[in-house]
């Protein structure tokens, strides 16, 4: 097997986008096979999408601290490769910037560190700044003005529980791993640098001390100026329900523009989510307009005490209510006595 694999070749452009297509599906395969690894992938097309919003330019310093198979960062390497269009080369200067000092990364697990170091080399990334080590062990008080970024791009791990000595780190304690990770995002941004992060959507109506806590400090610290709120079966494999939360540092919140995917489809396995499910998303988000699936709400209007931000749809269809039982019997046996009086009239004609 060694000898074989010795005489692959990955040297040019089309053998190594080749390659990285074949490593991204066996990657995505691993999700969907619900097995060690399918945690680490997030659908391709929310990734891009994401990109495409946070729209990350050539010298920004772009960072995931749960970077798992790297996709973010190799989504942002192919959208900034071609920022400057079709007929218009990078120059040698932007290369080695994207090469050498735009993409970083932090991993905890073993596994995902190997996925996504390869991923990105696969993807032409020949350098990556991917560090082996557990983010949430990095106090936040640690944090100076040279460790900040530009961007941040990441779908954080939910559902997992911190011990006490990593909530330490943290101003606002809890157990839930996405929450921590979401404070130390904030923190590690740059003045006027931009975010898009995966998070579960309880995140914007849960009461407990920590939730409200950490929506008040994303409002006041950030301008949250868009939610994407996702079906369910987004993720393959998990029941949760999440939301995509884009915020700019620095500026406090004065409006929140929403956007709920509503499909005709059920997502699942073999019926994936794809770019052209979230196209008009993409295209309202730019001028924040209002249509079926999209509003605004005033921060100065919510729950000051809870800093609730449900995702309530007020421009949604109401959809027909379903009717009772007894109701259906009468309208049924309605129908049958009109059809006996039919046939009666029948058979006195015959």
């Amino acid at each position: 097997m060694i000898n074989l694999i010795d005489e692959l070749r990955f040297r040019t452009h089309s053998e190594k986008h080749e390659m990285s297509h074949l490593y991204e599906s066996k990657i995505q395969n691993m999700g969907n096979a619900g097995r060690n690894g399918g945690e680490y992938y997030t659908p391709r097309p929310l990734i891009k999408t994401i990109v495409k919003v946070v729209a990350p330019k050539i010298g920004d310093q772009i960072y995931d601290g749960a970077v798992g198979s790297a996709g973010f960062l190799c989504e942002a390497f192919e959208y900034l490769k071609h920022t400057k269009g079709k007929h218009e080369n990078l120059t040698t200067k932007e290369i080695e910037t994207l090469q050498k000092k735009t993409f970083y990364g932090k991993e905890k697990k073993s596994l995902a560190y190997i996925i996504g170091t390869m991923n990105m080399i696969f993807h032409g990334i020949e350098a990556p700044n991917i560090l082996h080590t557990n983010t949430l062990s990095e106090s936040l008080a640690d944090i100076q003005e040279k460790d900040r970024y530009d961007v941040v791009l990441a779908n954080p791990p939910f559902g997992g529980k911190e011990r006490a000595e990593v909530q330490q780190n943290f101003p606002i304690k809890t157990g839930e791993t996405a929450f921590l990770f979401l404070q130390h995002f904030i923190k590690i941004l740059k003045a006027g640098g931009k975010a898009g992060v995966v998070i579960k959507n309880t995140f914007l109506s849960n009461t407990d001390n920590a939730s409200v806590s950490l929506r008040k400090l994303l409002l006041e610290s950030c301008n949250l100026h868009t939610v994407l709120d996702l079906p369910g079966g987004t993720f393959t494999g998990a029941g949760v329900k999440t939301v995509v939360l884009f915020f700019e540092k620095g500026f406090s919140t004065k409006k929140v523009w929403y956007y709920q995917l509503n499909l005709d489809r059920n997502l699942g396995k073999t019926n994936s989510l794809n770019e052209n499910d979230l196209a008009e998303f993409v295209e309202l988000q730019k001028t924040f307009a209002e249509s079926e699936n999209s509003w605004s709400i005033d921060v100065a209007s919510i729950d000051q005490a809870t800093n609730d931000l449900s995702a309530k749809n007020p421009n949604k269809k109401e959809e027909t209510a379903l009717r009772q039982p007894q109701e259906i019997l009468e309208e049924m046996k309605a129908l049958d006595e009109e059809s006996a009086e039919i046939l009666n009239s029948i058979l006195e004609l015959l």
